[in-house]
């Protein structure tokens, strides 16, 4: 399947049992307008052809640093908010929240379940960053140069809700060992201890119990997060940013980045919260549903934790963003600009006085 999809995304040949040869003529990139030599496609100033399977890999591995060491950065803060959805009667707020736990457990219990956090993010990051690439050029491919600028933000939904909905897959069983080292006294210390435990209890389906209301929270909040980034992106240097993107520095341009990140965060943890709360009770209570653990929160239950949230997804979404697109300066990989109206729309729109 993948391998088909490259062959579609990348315009080719994967047969192994030829000479690969370059094609001729122009490939058309995701960005509308812009167009690709196929022939000449690398220039030397970038390490691999935009859509190739190469490019594919790297923005993978870029989506297992973006996601993998931010998540782990910020366990402390994750841990809190977890306990406070779970467990309001004691952790009344983040900053009681911190204080408890310092109190029972010292400095070393704020760091439970850094390790199932960094593994299980670095696999979602994979996924999410890399398939959001894959499922961005082929939908584009599918829709046509006009209709991928046209309906651009329905074409950023769709490829990042494709990609959550495999990353998730990948994230789930370690989001379950997270969640029960934090929030379940007594259960497990570490990562080695709670894998066997669950299998032992629960079997295959302690892993992926909470599946569903993890996609719940994270396609919608993946949907905001890539969206509400790239079209944020285009607004800042359309109406905020003094100069066009192209005369600015590759440090001016990850300033952007970095403040459309934050931005994107916010709208991500506002849209995902209440999810995310009945996904932390499901992991800490065994044989409940997800509409039951929703109906024993309550409404009010589910907006518990909301602030220590919007704080840790807002910087999380922002260093996430500026370590993938800083990696993608370091390793010299094509950085197509915002989308542009491509010139035969251009045309037609002029034609009927519309623009």
């Amino acid at each position: 399947m993948l391998r088909s999809m490259f062959e579609k995304v990348s315009c080719q040949t994967l047969d192994d049992t030829k000479e690969f040869v370059p094609q001729t003529g122009l490939v058309k990139s995701l960005v509308a307008g812009r167009t690709i030599a196929a022939a000449s496609a690398v220039t030397p100033q970038e390490s691999c052809e935009f859509g190739s399977p190469k490019y594919f890999m790297l923005c993978g591995l870029g989506g297992i640093l973006a996601c993998g060491t931010t998540h782990t950065f910020v366990v402390p803060l994750d841990l809190v908010k977890c306990r406070i959805q779970v467990d309001p009667a004691k952790y009344k707020n983040i900053f009681h929240g911190f204080k408890v736990t310092l109190a029972e457990e010292g400095a070393r219990g704020l760091a439970r379940g850094w390790a199932p956090t960094f593994y299980g993010y670095s696999a979602q990051g994979l996924c999410k960053f890399g398939l959001y690439e894959v499922f961005k050029v082929l939908y584009a491919g599918m829709l046509g140069e006009e209709a991928a600028y046209v309906y651009r933000t329905w074409l950023y939904l769709g490829a990042s809700a494709t990609a959550e909905f495999f990353a998730d897959i990948a994230l789930s069983p370690m989001e379950a060992a997270k969640v029960k080292i934090q929030t379940t006294p007594g259960f497990a210390n570490t990562l080695r201890e709670a894998w066997p435990r669950i299998m032992r209890e629960e079997g295959m389906h302690g892993f992926y119990k909470s599946l569903v209301p993890l996609w719940l929270r994270q396609i919608p909040y993946t949907m905001m997060k890539f969206a509400c980034f790239e079209k944020t992106v285009e607004l800042l240097y359309r109406y905020v940013v003094p100069k066009p993107r192209s005369d600015c520095s590759k440090p001016e341009q990850l300033v952007v980045t970095f403040a459309a990140g934050y931005i994107a965060g916010v709208f991500c943890a506002i849209v995902s919260h209440p999810a995310d709360t009945v996904v932390s009770k499901l992991n800490q209570v065994k044989g409940v549903t997800a509409l039951e653990a929703a109906k024993a929160l309550g409404w009010g239950g589910l907006w518990k934790g909301l602030t220590p949230r919007i704080v840790m997804i807002g910087t999380l979404t922002a260093l996430q963003w500026f370590i993938y697109d800083a990696f993608k300066v370091a390793t010299l990989m094509p950085r197509p600009p915002p989308p542009e109206m491509p010139e035969s729309l251009k045309k037609k729109l002029q034609a009927k006085g519309e623009l």
